[in-house]
């Protein structure tokens, strides 16, 4: 008996079992494909001589696709820098540097590599830069963020300056403006890349740009049917492909390819969510990076699905032409007033059917949280919609508290449990 209960003593413990991978649908894979290709084409850029450049997002992209240009994408690099649960370290290797905590985590993450400091998340490493490109539509934040990053490599700065916009339509004269700087931006990326710019590849990397932000939209509009025929924050996880390569084909028929299997649930009344929809909620901002499992896991407890975002559409604008263009890199979240911002997210609510808002206020992203407390109160007197909000961050987990959100997500719950009863009582 002794020896039998020694030997079992010694036996060792059996290995944890690992749960199989999530499948992945060929369009997601595709999507998965298409930013791998952006980050190895810019180390082989890199190792072949070629300038690589570093972009703010919502910089006119095809540009540089026109001219054969490596681009990759700060904002994507910090957010899956974030995603990997390296952020809050290089987050605080920046503000070592002098950076204030204060500002964006984005810019923290990427000044902090910028500066030669290392990320753990090796898909995420990008070469150092020979040009960086910045557009400020997206926020105030960005011209400094890039104006560093310029001066640490001492390398060019070409800047498109997009004025805050008090009108819900753009005027000829901002796009007058805006088409000047394009003009002067395409001389100075001709210098950089050592080759004419070619206007029939400008035409086909608009046409690439267009196309995808067509079948990008039509992904965001699937939302609209119940049961939607995915979980919202899968949107969020689908953004770097339109943020990093909207003037590529394949980027274009990738898209394509996740709507056309998102119609295919929507015919059979099936989904990719992992769990019965019971209520539709808009989830205003950026996602916490850092916390994507703690935010799904209350959501997912109490059948809310994210059925409506402003973030993700926001990078889907189709246009003809420079002028068009110009008035299209207009049309960012962060700079337009706060009547078309309130009219877009109100029209998205009410097209995908929500029952109540859950609202990000994000410390690092004080252009778009600023003016949150005035868009709850539309949202709420507008839709006749409970509303919640939650501290967080899009990068730095240091500035997000679990039991705080886990309260406002349950309070939201009632009070949409609430309005149903009365909804069910009025019928």
């Amino acid at each position: 008996m002794a020896e039998n209960e020694k030997a079992t003593a010694a036996a060792p413990e059996a290995a944890p079992v690992k749960k199989a991978p999530k499948p992945v649908s060929p369009g997601t894979q595709a999507l998965r494909d298409v930013v791998s290709k952006v980050y190895a084409a810019a180390w082989d850029a890199k190792k072949a001589g070629r300038p690589v450049g570093w972009s703010s997002s919502k910089f006119p992209c095809e540009i540089a696709e026109a001219l054969g240009l490596a681009v990759v994408y700060p904002e994507n690099q910090a957010a899956g820098i974030g995603a990997q649960h390296d952020g809050q370290r290089m987050c605080e290797a920046a503000e070592s540097l002098g950076f204030d905590p204060d500002i964006c985590g984005y810019a923290r993450i990427s000044l902090a590599y910028a500066a030669g400091v290392e990320t753990t998340n090796e898909s995420r490493r990008v070469p150092a830069p020979d040009f960086v490109l910045c557009c400020n539509n997206i926020c105030n934040c960005m011209t400094k963020w890039y104006e560093n990053i310029a001066r640490m490599h001492n390398i060019p700065l070409i800047m498109i300056d997009v004025p805050y916009n008090n009108e819900v339509t753009v005027s000829d004269s901002q796009v007058a403006y805006i088409r000047g700087q394009f003009d002067e931006a395409i001389k100075q990326m001709e210098k950089i890349a050592g080759v004419k710019f070619d206007e029939k590849k400008f035409e086909q990397a608009c046409a690439n740009a267009n196309r995808t932000a067509k079948a990008w939209l039509k992904v965001c509009d699937y939302l609209q049917y119940k049961p939607a025929p995915m979980s919202g924050f899968d949107l969020f996880n689908h953004m770097a492909d339109v943020v990093t390569a909207r003037g590529k084909v394949e980027t274009a028929e990738a898209f394509e390819l996740l709507a056309s299997e998102l119609e295919e649930h929507v015919k059979n009344g099936t989904t990719t969510s992992p769990f019965p929809e019971q209520y539709r909620i808009m989830f205003e901002g950026i996602p916490c990076w850092p916390n994507l499992k703690t935010l799904f896991k209350p959501l997912k407890a109490n059948g809310v699905n994210v059925t409506a975002v402003v973030y993700a559409p926001a990078f889907g604008f189709v246009y003809n032409g420079l002028d068009e263009m110009a008035r299209a890199y207009c049309k960012a979240p962060n700079s337009v007033c706060i009547e078309q911002g309130v009219d877009w997210r109100e029209g998205i609510c009410r097209d995908n059917k929500v029952d109540g808002v859950l609202v990000h206020y994000n410390r690092s992203c004080k252009p778009w949280s600023g003016y949150m407390a005035e868009m709850q109160r539309r949202f709420t007197k507008d839709l006749g919609v409970p509303c919640a909000g939650f501290d967080g961050d899009q990068a730095d987990p240091r500035n997000f508290n679990e039991a705080q959100y886990e309260t406002r997500v349950q309070g939201l719950v009632e009070a949409m449990e609430e309005n149903k009863k009365l909804k069910e009582a009025r019928a």
